[in-house]
């Protein structure tokens, strides 16, 4: 991807024409759609958090519990009746009342590549062409993002942003914490993973005989290409371990090395039966490390994923059914399927960026078809962490982990609750947004006009 600030759009190419046009998108990038934020200073004092219900995630509740950060991380985790060492001395804050969680974690998105859909100058998925993997999203995120604190206002504090494809390898994604000045300073580790969108595989439920011909030869294409491109990056890495004097360097090569030696992960984001089964095939035969990136159909292969260690993230359980026949609710019973099948799986929210707060309420979605209320909190937090390779770093409250937390007054599952306080490696972060600005605003509109206000 290009630095930040240069707008591409492979869909729907934007000519620049003139300095004057992008003079104009820049601005529009920078001002009108830039939020007004103040990411967090670093604290330097060590913060104890008591008097509220710590969930740890990894272990159970403690009720009036203590937790104490400095430098960033967890150092000390105990009960009301325990000192911790080092406490005398900590900035206390009191969570009476309230419930402390480990920040939400979205494994699939978009956050800082789009901010309005609908205005393509503000979009920033893919680069042109089916074969991208230098491709790196970290650095085409815009870090002032109205929609970043939009989405940590509900908890959300960290998300794997991931370049789109209208081909096939797209390139490779980060892991943010959502603040920071700078991209720089939002990366939590980087790469994650290289990203692969397998071609569909079905025909349309109406295609004619010509029409089914010509999406076979398509997709059979799109393989082909991808098989020639593995290939060829096997021959360039064998040629570049033993110093062929013909060697060239090729930098979309390069970025296959990792991948190839099962340094770098594979997410295969695949959608129907067939093509996962077909995507799976691939990966066993280049004998790569691979996550699968998929929807409802993923229970249909269950047993499969399990005998072959593939961890999955889910991209949502709040869909339509893919075949008429399905009951209404397939898509919210996966969770629990998965669950009982065995295969390490984690949520997330497929739904585009501008909707990427809404993760608490996607996962809650399958709370009650054979999925508990904790298995859902698990699923966006320490179970992303693990799917992400960051389970040392994130998800649970452990001493050695980051002070990446909520504070909030109920379940964040629940529609109802509020995100009261949030810190990202152990600095308060400012939960204000142009939400909490017009939910104010408006709110004073009624007081004035002396209309009745729920406001809470």
């Amino acid at each position: 991807m290009p630095a930040p600030g240069v707008i591409v759009n492979s869909a729907s190419p934007i000519k620049m024409r003139s300095p004057t046009t992008l003079l104009f998108a820049v601005a529009l990038l920078h001002s009108g759609w830039a939020n007004d934020v103040l990411p967090a200073a670093k604290e330097d004092r060590a913060i104890l958090l008591h008097g509220g219900m710590l969930h740890p995630i990894s272990d159970e509740p403690i009720p009036e519990g203590k937790l104490l950060m400095s430098g960033g991380r967890i150092l000390a985790i105990g009960r009301a009746d325990e000192v911790l060492d080092g406490e005398e001395n900590a900035l206390k804050v009191s969570c009476s009342g309230s419930h402390v969680y480990p920040g939400l974690i979205s494994a699939n998105g978009t956050l800082g590549l789009v901010e309005i859909s609908a205005v393509r100058a503000t979009v920033d998925l893919r680069e042109p062409g089916m074969i991208n993997p230098s491709v790196r999203a970290e650095s085409a995120v815009n870090p002032d993002s109205e929609l970043f604190p939009v989405a940590r206002a509900n908890g959300m504090l960290s998300t794997l942003t991931v370049p789109q494809s209208g081909g096939l390898l797209s390139g490779r994604s980060a892991l943010l914490q959502l603040d920071g000045w700078t991209w720089e300073d939002m990366v939590v580790k980087a790469p994650v993973g290289m990203h692969l969108f397998w071609p569909r595989m079905r025909y349309g439920a109406s295609a004619s005989a010509d029409a089914q011909k010509s999406q076979r030869e398509n997709w059979e294409e799109r393989l082909k290409t991808l098989q020639t491109f593995f290939d060829e990056a096997r021959a360039y890495q064998k040629a570049k371990l033993n110093r062929d004097v013909t060697f060239r360097s090729d930098v979309r090569l390069d970025a296959m090395i990792p991948v190839l030696e099962k340094r770098l992960r594979l997410f295969v984001h695949a959608v129907g039966v067939v093509e996962i089964q077909r995507a799976l095939q691939f990966v066993e035969e280049q004998d790569l490390s691979v996550v699968l990136v998929s929807g409802q159909d993923v229970a249909r292969v269950a047993a499969l994923l399990k005998e072959r260690e593939v961890p999955v993230i889910l991209s949502t359980v709040q869909a339509l059914p893919l075949r008429r026949w399905e009951p209404y609710d397939s898509a919210s019973r996966v969770p629990a399927s998965l669950l009982a099948a065995g295969v390490p799986f984690c949520i997330a929210n497929g739904s585009g960026a501008s909707n990427a707060r809404n993760l608490p309420y996607i996962a809650a979605a399958a709370v009650g078809e054979g999925f508990s209320a904790d298995d859902a909190m698990r699923s966006i937090t320490l179970s992303s962490a693990e799917v992400l390779g960051v389970a040392d770093q994130l998800g649970s409250l452990q001493v050695g982990k980051l002070g990446t937390l909520i504070i909030a007054d109920g379940n964040p599952l629940e529609i109802t609750t509020n995100v009261q306080r949030a810190f990202i490696r152990g600095s308060e972060i400012d939960l204000s947004s142009r939400h909490t600005k017009l939910y104010k605003k408006y709110l004073e509109k009624q007081r004035r006009l002396g209309q009745p206000s729920e406001a809470r």
